[in-house]
Protein backbone atom coordinates (compact mmCIF):
# COMPACT_ATOMS: atom_id res chain seq x y z
CA UNK A 1 0.00 0.00 0.00
CA UNK A 2 1.00 3.62 -0.57
CA UNK A 3 -0.07 6.61 1.52
CA UNK A 4 -0.49 8.62 -1.71
CA UNK A 5 -3.14 6.22 -3.06
CA UNK A 6 -5.09 6.32 0.21
CA UNK A 7 -5.07 10.14 0.24
CA UNK A 8 -6.23 10.22 -3.39
CA UNK A 9 -9.00 7.70 -2.74
CA UNK A 10 -10.45 9.73 0.12
CA UNK A 11 -9.95 13.03 -1.71
CA UNK A 12 -12.16 11.65 -4.48
CA UNK A 13 -14.90 10.80 -1.99
CA UNK A 14 -14.45 7.02 -1.85
CA UNK A 15 -14.65 4.77 1.21
CA UNK A 16 -11.44 3.56 2.81
CA UNK A 17 -11.10 -0.06 3.88
CA UNK A 18 -10.15 -1.24 7.35
CA UNK A 19 -6.77 -2.37 6.02
CA UNK A 20 -6.04 0.99 4.37
CA UNK A 21 -6.89 2.95 7.51
CA UNK A 22 -4.90 0.58 9.75
CA UNK A 23 -1.89 0.82 7.41
CA UNK A 24 -1.96 4.61 7.33
CA UNK A 25 -2.37 5.05 11.10
CA UNK A 26 0.28 2.46 11.95
CA UNK A 27 2.78 3.83 9.43
CA UNK A 28 2.24 7.42 10.59
CA UNK A 29 2.67 6.45 14.25
CA UNK A 30 5.98 4.72 13.42
CA UNK A 31 7.17 7.78 11.47
CA UNK A 32 7.07 6.12 8.05
CA UNK A 33 4.50 8.62 6.74
CA UNK A 34 5.42 12.34 6.98
CA UNK A 35 3.24 15.04 8.56
CA UNK A 36 2.40 16.61 5.19
CA UNK A 37 0.78 13.41 3.92
CA UNK A 38 -1.11 12.88 7.19
CA UNK A 39 -2.30 16.51 6.96
CA UNK A 40 -3.50 15.86 3.41
CA UNK A 41 -5.55 12.85 4.54
CA UNK A 42 -7.03 14.81 7.45
CA UNK A 43 -8.11 17.57 5.06
CA UNK A 44 -9.60 14.99 2.68
CA UNK A 45 -11.57 13.49 5.59
CA UNK A 46 -12.66 16.99 6.65
CA UNK A 47 -14.21 17.68 3.24
CA UNK A 48 -15.34 14.17 2.21
CA UNK A 49 -16.26 12.88 5.72
CA UNK A 50 -16.41 9.21 6.70
CA UNK A 51 -19.33 6.86 7.18
CA UNK A 52 -19.94 5.08 10.51
CA UNK A 53 -17.96 2.01 9.51
CA UNK A 54 -14.92 4.02 8.36
CA UNK A 55 -15.04 6.06 11.57
CA UNK A 56 -15.08 2.88 13.67
CA UNK A 57 -12.11 1.54 11.65
CA UNK A 58 -10.21 4.78 12.33
CA UNK A 59 -11.09 4.58 16.04
CA UNK A 60 -9.90 0.99 16.27
CA UNK A 61 -6.64 1.76 14.44
CA UNK A 62 -5.87 4.69 16.76
CA UNK A 63 -6.83 2.66 19.83
CA UNK A 64 -4.49 -0.15 18.75
CA UNK A 65 -1.62 2.25 18.02
CA UNK A 66 -0.68 1.99 21.72
CA UNK A 67 -1.50 0.12 24.88
CA UNK A 68 -5.01 -1.20 25.49
CA UNK A 69 -5.70 -1.91 29.15
CA UNK A 70 -7.02 -5.36 30.06
CA UNK A 71 -9.37 -5.03 33.02
CA UNK A 72 -10.80 -8.54 32.75
CA UNK A 73 -9.29 -9.47 36.14
CA UNK A 74 -11.76 -7.04 37.74
CA UNK A 75 -15.26 -8.55 38.11
CA UNK A 76 -18.33 -6.80 36.74
CA UNK A 77 -18.85 -4.21 34.02
CA UNK A 78 -16.41 -1.31 33.70
CA UNK A 79 -18.23 1.92 32.85
CA UNK A 80 -16.75 5.37 32.18
CA UNK A 81 -18.15 8.81 31.42
CA UNK A 82 -16.85 11.49 29.08
CA UNK A 83 -17.81 15.15 28.76
CA UNK A 84 -17.11 17.26 25.68
CA UNK A 85 -16.28 20.15 28.04
CA UNK A 86 -17.94 23.22 29.46
CA UNK A 87 -17.65 25.98 32.06
CA UNK A 88 -17.96 24.88 35.69
CA UNK A 89 -18.24 21.25 34.57
CA UNK A 90 -16.92 19.37 37.59
CA UNK A 91 -19.33 16.43 37.25
CA UNK A 92 -16.69 13.69 36.83
CA UNK A 93 -15.17 14.44 40.24
CA UNK A 94 -18.51 13.78 41.94
CA UNK A 95 -19.78 11.12 39.57
CA UNK A 96 -16.83 8.70 39.61
CA UNK A 97 -16.80 8.03 43.39
CA UNK A 98 -20.61 8.19 43.56
CA UNK A 99 -21.10 5.47 40.93
CA UNK A 100 -18.20 3.46 42.41
CA UNK A 101 -19.92 3.55 45.82
CA UNK A 102 -22.89 1.83 44.14
CA UNK A 103 -20.65 -1.10 43.11
CA UNK A 104 -19.74 -0.15 39.53
CA UNK A 105 -16.07 -0.08 38.48
CA UNK A 106 -15.23 3.36 37.06
CA UNK A 107 -11.85 3.59 35.27
CA UNK A 108 -11.67 7.28 34.37
CA UNK A 109 -9.04 8.89 32.16
CA UNK A 110 -9.46 12.66 32.08
CA UNK A 111 -7.84 15.67 30.45
CA UNK A 112 -6.53 19.13 31.24
CA UNK A 113 -8.26 22.42 30.60
CA UNK A 114 -7.57 24.34 27.42
CA UNK A 115 -9.20 27.55 26.22
CA UNK A 116 -12.36 28.54 28.08
CA UNK A 117 -13.09 25.08 29.56
CA UNK A 118 -11.61 23.65 32.74
CA UNK A 119 -9.86 20.30 33.06
CA UNK A 120 -10.67 17.53 35.54
CA UNK A 121 -6.98 16.80 36.15
CA UNK A 122 -6.22 20.44 36.99
CA UNK A 123 -9.09 20.52 39.46
CA UNK A 124 -8.02 17.31 41.17
CA UNK A 125 -4.41 18.49 41.36
CA UNK A 126 -5.49 21.52 43.39
CA UNK A 127 -5.79 18.95 46.21
CA UNK A 128 -2.28 18.93 47.75
CA UNK A 129 -0.32 15.78 46.86
CA UNK A 130 -2.98 14.25 44.59
CA UNK A 131 -1.40 12.17 41.81
CA UNK A 132 -3.03 11.69 38.42
CA UNK A 133 -0.01 9.97 36.83
CA UNK A 134 -0.60 6.49 38.22
CA UNK A 135 1.14 3.53 36.62
CA UNK A 136 -1.05 0.94 34.93
CA UNK A 137 -0.45 -1.38 37.89
CA UNK A 138 -1.49 1.29 40.42
CA UNK A 139 -4.53 2.13 38.31
CA UNK A 140 -5.74 -1.48 38.23
CA UNK A 141 -4.90 -2.03 41.90
CA UNK A 142 -7.02 0.98 42.94
CA UNK A 143 -9.92 -0.20 40.78
CA UNK A 144 -9.81 -3.56 42.54
CA UNK A 145 -9.70 -1.94 45.99
CA UNK A 146 -12.33 0.80 45.69
CA UNK A 147 -13.85 0.53 42.14
CA UNK A 148 -12.53 3.94 41.05
CA UNK A 149 -9.36 5.72 39.87
CA UNK A 150 -9.04 9.05 38.04
CA UNK A 151 -5.91 9.50 35.96
CA UNK A 152 -4.45 11.36 32.99
CA UNK A 153 -3.82 9.84 29.58
CA UNK A 154 -0.61 7.82 29.46
CA UNK A 155 1.80 8.53 26.59
CA UNK A 156 1.26 4.90 25.61
CA UNK A 157 -2.52 5.25 25.21
CA UNK A 158 -3.59 6.01 21.61
CA UNK A 159 -0.31 7.74 20.58
CA UNK A 160 -1.63 8.04 17.00
CA UNK A 161 -4.46 10.23 18.26
CA UNK A 162 -2.01 12.49 20.10
CA UNK A 163 0.04 13.04 16.93
CA UNK A 164 -2.98 13.47 14.65
CA UNK A 165 -4.68 15.86 17.08
CA UNK A 166 -1.59 18.08 17.08
CA UNK A 167 -1.82 18.21 13.27
CA UNK A 168 -5.55 18.93 13.33
CA UNK A 169 -4.91 21.82 15.70
CA UNK A 170 -2.70 23.59 13.14
CA UNK A 171 -4.34 22.54 9.85
CA UNK A 172 -7.92 23.72 10.35
CA UNK A 173 -9.36 20.21 10.63
CA UNK A 174 -10.56 20.21 14.26
CA UNK A 175 -14.27 20.59 13.40
CA UNK A 176 -14.71 17.23 11.67
CA UNK A 177 -17.33 14.91 13.17
CA UNK A 178 -15.50 11.63 12.28
CA UNK A 179 -12.19 13.03 13.57
CA UNK A 180 -13.74 14.35 16.81
CA UNK A 181 -15.62 11.11 17.47
CA UNK A 182 -12.70 8.78 16.72
CA UNK A 183 -10.31 10.91 18.81
CA UNK A 184 -12.51 10.72 21.91
CA UNK A 185 -13.54 7.09 21.51
CA UNK A 186 -10.04 5.73 20.76
CA UNK A 187 -8.78 6.96 24.13
CA UNK A 188 -11.86 5.86 26.05
CA UNK A 189 -11.97 2.37 24.54
CA UNK A 190 -8.25 1.87 25.24
CA UNK A 191 -9.17 1.93 28.96
CA UNK A 192 -10.70 -1.52 28.61
CA UNK A 193 -14.26 -0.38 29.38
CA UNK A 194 -17.52 -2.22 28.68
CA UNK A 195 -19.70 0.87 28.44
CA UNK A 196 -19.57 4.64 28.20
CA UNK A 197 -21.93 7.48 29.07
CA UNK A 198 -21.33 10.66 27.07
CA UNK A 199 -22.18 14.17 28.22
CA UNK A 200 -22.27 16.12 24.95
CA UNK A 201 -22.73 19.78 25.75
CA UNK A 202 -24.34 22.42 23.56
CA UNK A 203 -24.79 26.16 23.96
CA UNK A 204 -22.71 29.29 24.42
CA UNK A 205 -20.20 27.62 26.75
CA UNK A 206 -19.75 24.43 24.70
CA UNK A 207 -17.52 23.61 21.76
CA UNK A 208 -20.68 22.63 19.85
CA UNK A 209 -22.74 25.82 20.01
CA UNK A 210 -25.60 24.35 17.95
CA UNK A 211 -27.64 21.43 19.21
CA UNK A 212 -27.67 19.77 15.77
CA UNK A 213 -23.86 19.58 15.81
CA UNK A 214 -23.86 18.09 19.33
CA UNK A 215 -26.37 15.47 18.17
CA UNK A 216 -24.21 14.58 15.16
CA UNK A 217 -21.15 14.07 17.37
CA UNK A 218 -23.16 12.04 19.89
CA UNK A 219 -24.62 9.78 17.18
CA UNK A 220 -21.18 9.25 15.63
CA UNK A 221 -19.69 8.19 18.98
CA UNK A 222 -22.67 5.96 19.79
CA UNK A 223 -22.28 4.28 16.40
CA UNK A 224 -18.58 3.62 17.09
CA UNK A 225 -19.45 2.06 20.43
CA UNK A 226 -22.11 -0.14 18.87
CA UNK A 227 -19.77 -1.37 16.11
CA UNK A 228 -17.09 -2.18 18.68
CA UNK A 229 -19.46 -4.08 20.95
CA UNK A 230 -19.70 -1.45 23.68
CA UNK A 231 -22.80 -0.04 25.37
CA UNK A 232 -23.07 3.72 24.89
CA UNK A 233 -25.57 6.32 26.07
CA UNK A 234 -25.20 9.97 25.06
CA UNK A 235 -26.95 12.84 26.84
CA UNK A 236 -27.15 16.20 25.06
CA UNK A 237 -26.94 18.73 27.91
CA UNK A 238 -27.33 22.48 28.21
CA UNK A 239 -24.31 24.79 28.45
CA UNK A 240 -26.00 28.18 28.06
CA UNK A 241 -24.86 28.95 31.61
CA UNK A 242 -22.11 27.58 33.88
CA UNK A 243 -22.79 24.31 35.63
CA UNK A 244 -23.08 24.83 39.36
CA UNK A 245 -21.78 28.11 40.76
CA UNK A 246 -17.99 27.69 41.03
CA UNK A 247 -15.54 28.20 38.16
CA UNK A 248 -11.88 27.58 38.95
CA UNK A 249 -9.94 24.63 40.26
CA UNK A 250 -10.00 24.59 44.08
CA UNK A 251 -13.32 26.50 44.04
CA UNK A 252 -14.83 23.64 42.06
CA UNK A 253 -13.35 21.02 44.38
CA UNK A 254 -15.06 22.80 47.30
CA UNK A 255 -18.35 22.66 45.41
CA UNK A 256 -17.83 18.94 44.66
CA UNK A 257 -17.32 18.29 48.37
CA UNK A 258 -20.61 20.10 49.09
CA UNK A 259 -22.50 17.89 46.62
CA UNK A 260 -20.88 14.71 47.97
CA UNK A 261 -22.12 15.78 51.40
CA UNK A 262 -25.66 15.98 50.04
CA UNK A 263 -25.73 19.74 49.48
CA UNK A 264 -24.69 22.02 46.61
CA UNK A 265 -26.33 23.54 43.49
CA UNK A 266 -29.38 21.69 42.20
CA UNK A 267 -28.40 21.74 38.51
CA UNK A 268 -25.08 20.07 39.35
CA UNK A 269 -26.81 17.45 41.48
CA UNK A 270 -29.45 16.76 38.80
CA UNK A 271 -27.03 16.23 35.91
CA UNK A 272 -24.72 14.08 38.06
CA UNK A 273 -27.61 11.83 39.10
CA UNK A 274 -28.85 11.53 35.52
CA UNK A 275 -25.46 10.61 34.04
CA UNK A 276 -24.81 8.24 36.94
CA UNK A 277 -28.19 6.57 36.53
CA UNK A 278 -27.33 5.74 32.91
CA UNK A 279 -23.96 4.35 34.08
CA UNK A 280 -25.79 2.06 36.50
CA UNK A 281 -28.19 1.01 33.74
CA UNK A 282 -25.33 0.15 31.34
CA UNK A 283 -23.58 -1.81 34.09
CA UNK A 284 -26.68 -3.85 34.94
CA UNK A 285 -26.79 -2.56 38.53
CA UNK A 286 -30.15 -0.91 37.76
CA UNK A 287 -32.70 -2.14 35.24
CA UNK A 288 -33.92 1.38 34.52
CA UNK A 289 -32.79 4.98 34.92
CA UNK A 290 -35.32 5.85 37.64
CA UNK A 291 -34.07 2.99 39.81
CA UNK A 292 -30.46 4.04 39.17
CA UNK A 293 -31.25 7.58 40.20
CA UNK A 294 -32.78 6.34 43.45
CA UNK A 295 -29.74 4.20 44.27
CA UNK A 296 -27.39 7.14 43.76
CA UNK A 297 -29.52 9.48 45.87
CA UNK A 298 -29.20 7.02 48.74
CA UNK A 299 -25.42 6.87 48.38
CA UNK A 300 -25.24 10.66 48.46
CA UNK A 301 -27.44 10.93 51.54
CA UNK A 302 -25.86 8.10 53.57
CA UNK A 303 -22.31 9.41 53.14
CA UNK A 304 -20.93 6.39 51.25
CA UNK A 305 -20.15 8.45 48.09
CA UNK A 306 -18.26 11.01 50.19
CA UNK A 307 -16.30 8.22 51.89
CA UNK A 308 -15.44 6.69 48.50
CA UNK A 309 -14.16 10.09 47.35
CA UNK A 310 -11.93 10.27 50.43
CA UNK A 311 -10.66 6.74 49.75
CA UNK A 312 -9.76 7.74 46.20
CA UNK A 313 -7.92 10.87 47.36
CA UNK A 314 -5.98 8.84 49.94
CA UNK A 315 -5.00 6.07 47.50
CA UNK A 316 -3.77 8.66 44.99
CA UNK A 317 -1.63 10.38 47.66
CA UNK A 318 -3.84 13.42 48.17
CA UNK A 319 -4.18 15.17 51.53
CA UNK A 320 -7.47 13.82 52.94
CA UNK A 321 -7.49 16.55 55.60
CA UNK A 322 -8.54 19.12 53.01
CA UNK A 323 -11.62 17.04 52.17
CA UNK A 324 -12.79 17.22 55.78
CA UNK A 325 -11.72 20.87 56.00
CA UNK A 326 -12.02 22.52 52.53
CA UNK A 327 -10.71 25.82 53.92
CA UNK A 328 -7.25 24.19 53.70
CA UNK A 329 -7.53 24.12 49.89
CA UNK A 330 -5.72 26.89 47.97
CA UNK A 331 -7.57 30.20 48.40
CA UNK A 332 -7.12 33.51 46.59
CA UNK A 333 -5.86 36.52 48.53
CA UNK A 334 -8.48 38.92 47.16
CA UNK A 335 -12.10 38.97 46.04
CA UNK A 336 -14.17 41.52 44.11
CA UNK A 337 -17.92 41.61 43.55
CA UNK A 338 -19.39 42.18 40.10
CA UNK A 339 -22.36 44.43 40.91
CA UNK A 340 -25.49 44.76 38.82
CA UNK A 341 -26.08 48.17 37.26
CA UNK A 342 -29.85 47.70 36.95
CA UNK A 343 -32.93 45.86 38.20
CA UNK A 344 -34.36 42.97 36.22
CA UNK A 345 -33.89 39.31 35.41
CA UNK A 346 -30.83 37.43 34.11
CA UNK A 347 -32.01 36.71 30.56
CA UNK A 348 -28.77 35.61 28.88
CA UNK A 349 -25.23 34.58 29.82
CA UNK A 350 -22.27 34.37 27.44
CA UNK A 351 -20.86 31.28 29.11
CA UNK A 352 -17.73 31.08 26.96
CA UNK A 353 -16.89 34.69 27.94
CA UNK A 354 -17.35 33.77 31.61
CA UNK A 355 -14.91 30.87 31.16
CA UNK A 356 -12.43 33.21 29.45
CA UNK A 357 -12.75 35.72 32.31
CA UNK A 358 -11.83 32.96 34.76
CA UNK A 359 -8.83 32.04 32.61
CA UNK A 360 -7.72 35.69 32.60
CA UNK A 361 -7.56 35.54 36.40
CA UNK A 362 -5.21 32.55 36.05
CA UNK A 363 -7.63 29.61 36.44
CA UNK A 364 -7.04 28.27 32.91
CA UNK A 365 -4.56 28.15 30.09
CA UNK A 366 -4.37 29.30 26.49
CA UNK A 367 -1.50 26.92 25.67
CA UNK A 368 -1.06 23.44 27.10
CA UNK A 369 2.26 24.43 28.70
CA UNK A 370 0.78 27.43 30.60
CA UNK A 371 0.75 27.21 34.40
CA UNK A 372 -2.52 27.71 36.26
CA UNK A 373 -3.29 29.20 39.64
CA UNK A 374 -5.44 26.65 41.53
CA UNK A 375 -6.87 29.26 43.91
CA UNK A 376 -8.44 31.77 41.53
CA UNK A 377 -11.72 31.84 39.63
CA UNK A 378 -15.30 33.06 39.78
CA UNK A 379 -18.33 32.15 41.90
CA UNK A 380 -21.61 32.86 40.14
CA UNK A 381 -24.28 34.36 42.39
CA UNK A 382 -27.03 34.88 39.79
CA UNK A 383 -27.99 32.60 36.91
CA UNK A 384 -30.57 32.50 34.12
CA UNK A 385 -34.03 33.53 35.29
CA UNK A 386 -32.85 34.92 38.63
CA UNK A 387 -34.15 38.30 39.77
CA UNK A 388 -31.48 40.94 40.40
CA UNK A 389 -31.54 44.39 42.01
CA UNK A 390 -29.22 47.26 41.16
CA UNK A 391 -26.10 47.04 43.35
CA UNK A 392 -26.61 43.33 44.07
CA UNK A 393 -23.75 40.89 43.36
CA UNK A 394 -23.91 38.97 40.09
CA UNK A 395 -20.66 37.12 40.75
CA UNK A 396 -17.57 37.16 42.97
CA UNK A 397 -14.10 37.21 41.39
CA UNK A 398 -11.32 35.43 43.32
CA UNK A 399 -7.86 36.67 42.31
CA UNK A 400 -4.22 36.87 43.37
CA UNK A 401 -2.96 39.46 40.87
CA UNK A 402 -4.41 42.66 39.47
CA UNK A 403 -2.60 42.19 36.14
CA UNK A 404 -5.74 41.23 34.21
CA UNK A 405 -8.38 41.94 36.85
CA UNK A 406 -9.90 44.94 35.04
CA UNK A 407 -10.02 43.03 31.76
CA UNK A 408 -11.57 39.95 33.40
CA UNK A 409 -14.10 42.12 35.27
CA UNK A 410 -15.20 43.80 32.03
CA UNK A 411 -15.39 40.43 30.23
CA UNK A 412 -17.59 39.04 33.00
CA UNK A 413 -19.74 42.18 33.11
CA UNK A 414 -20.39 42.02 29.35
CA UNK A 415 -21.32 38.32 29.62
CA UNK A 416 -24.56 39.13 31.49
CA UNK A 417 -27.72 40.40 29.81
CA UNK A 418 -30.34 41.76 32.21
CA UNK A 419 -33.87 42.45 30.97
CA UNK A 420 -37.25 43.35 32.46
CA UNK A 421 -38.79 39.99 31.49
CA UNK A 422 -37.98 36.63 33.08
CA UNK A 423 -36.81 34.15 30.40
CA UNK A 424 -38.27 30.68 29.96
CA UNK A 425 -36.67 27.98 32.09
CA UNK A 426 -34.16 25.91 30.11
CA UNK A 427 -34.06 22.13 30.02
CA UNK A 428 -30.82 20.75 31.43
CA UNK A 429 -31.09 17.47 29.49
CA UNK A 430 -31.96 18.23 25.86
CA UNK A 431 -31.89 14.77 24.27
CA UNK A 432 -30.81 11.19 24.98
CA UNK A 433 -29.21 9.00 22.33
CA UNK A 434 -28.67 5.27 22.94
CA UNK A 435 -26.39 2.96 20.94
Amino acid sequence: MRAYDIILKKRNGNRLTKEEIAFFVSSYTKGDIPDYQASALLMAIYFQAMDDEETSFLTEAMMNSGEVYDLSSIPGKKIDKHSTGGVGDKVSIILAPLVASAGVTVPMMSGRGLGHTGGTLDKLESIPGFRTNLTKEEFISNLKKINVAMIGQSEFIAPADKRLYALRDVTGTIESIPLIASSIMSKKLAEGIDGLVLDVKTGSGAFMKKEKDAVRVAKAMAAIGRKMGKKVAALITDMEQPLGNAIGNSLEIKECIEVLKGRGPQDLIDITLELGAYMLKLSGKANNVAKGRGILKRHLSDGSAFQRFKDMIRLQDGDVNVIDNPSLLPSARYTKDLLSERNGYISKMDTEAIGIASCMLGAGRERIEDKIDPAVGIVINKKLGDKIKKGESLALLHYNSEDKLAEAYKKLQDAYLISSKRPKKRQLIRRIIMA
